[in-house]
């Protein structure tokens, strides 16, 4: 690692866009090791395992029919950051189109910064990552495992390695069957995301926009808790607990940079959402809690989500 080299990329932004993203991936690179991809056979089995394990047991509990990315890679935390920059900058796109204009080279060393520490703090805590590519052009998705991490973390959680891998890779492949049951899903986050983020680099606040796009993002991630519950085939509370309190845990800085990041917002729809699909659920069954996937319009209002009978009575099983 070489701090010197990551500070020197950031000073040296260039170019004519408020952010250099070949400066931010250089300045990411340059303080986060990239881990070992050094797999045995038996290892590079094992993730191919649990990812057809995953599909099978997924689309067995949740009656979807779907399919895995036809990208899947075991990553380090390089292979992550180069796999990421595209999609930040596509999210950041109407920013770098309206952002001020006000002080450019300035400007552009402080986003250049400013992106590089959230790269660089997103490539050493993520384990896995199904991506649907927003933004891009075409139908993609792809499905990405960062080994380095999943290794280090299952350590330090004093938990069997394979059994943490695959818990993560079921995760994974339930955002898959949602984005495989909802085709219109993808477009959906999309819209709400440029639409916020348009209104933001214009100096407006979409708040309708972002409440909708939170409201979406809490459905994902608890009808996956709710497949997790059904798929998996082992208990996972132990997990669960341990990584959250990993989560809880950490110096005063890590928490800000968390926070900061978003990442008690991600566990906050965790469990807001597996609230609702529990209540859901526990009526209709999983069947009926997939009627959410539907049509755009069977999303939960942000409203229902805490009122899970309001979702019931206006969508009919």
């Amino acid at each position: 690692m070489s701090l010197y080299r990551s500070v020197r990329a950031i000073a040296d932004a260039s170019g004519e866009g408020p952010i250099d993203w070949a400066a931010v991936a250089e300045a990411a690179k340059a303080v986060t090791p990239p881990g070992s991809l050094d797999l045995s056979e038996t290892e590079r089995e094992g993730y191919a395992a649990d990812v057809r394990d995953a599909r099978s047991r997924v689309r067995e509990v949740s009656g979807a029919d779907f399919d895995v990315p036809e990208t899947i890679e075991v990553q380090n935390r390089h292979h992550w950051i180069d796999a990421n920059i595209d999609t930040f900058r596509r999210v950041m796109q109407p920013v770098e189109e309206h952002g001020p204009a006000v002080m450019p080279g300035v400007a552009r060393t402080i986003n250049t910064g400013t992106m590089s520490v959230m790269l660089t703090v997103l490539a050493k805590n993520v384990l896995g990552q199904y991506d649907p590519l927003l933004l891009a052009e075409g139908d993609e998705h792809a499905l990405y495992f960062v080994r380095p991490n999943i290794e280090r973390i299952a350590g330090e959680l004093d938990v069997d390695y394979d059994r943490f891998r695959r818990w993560i890779a079921f995760h994974e492949v339930t955002h898959a069957a949602e984005f495989g049951a909802a085709p219109w899903l993808s477009d959906h986050l999309e819209s709400r995301m440029e639409s916020g983020i348009d209104a933001l680099a214009k100096g407006h606040l979409d708040r309708e926009a972002f409440r909708e796009l939170d409201a979406a993002m809490t459905a994902v991630e608890g009808y996956a808790e709710l497949l997790m519950d059904g798929a998996f085939d082992d208990e996972y509370a132990d997990l669960r607990e341990k990584m959250e309190a990993r989560r809880r845990g950490g110096d005063p800085v890590s928490r800000l940079v968390r926070r900061l990041l978003g990442l008690g917002l991600k566990r906050r729809q965790y469990e807001r959402g597996k609230a609702f699909f529990d209540v859901v659920a526990a009526e209709r069954g999983i069947e009926g809690a997939s009627a959410v996937w539907d049509r755009p319009e069977n999303l939960p209002t942000d409203a229902e989500l805490d009122d899970p009978q309001r979702w019931l009575a206006r969508v009919s099983p």
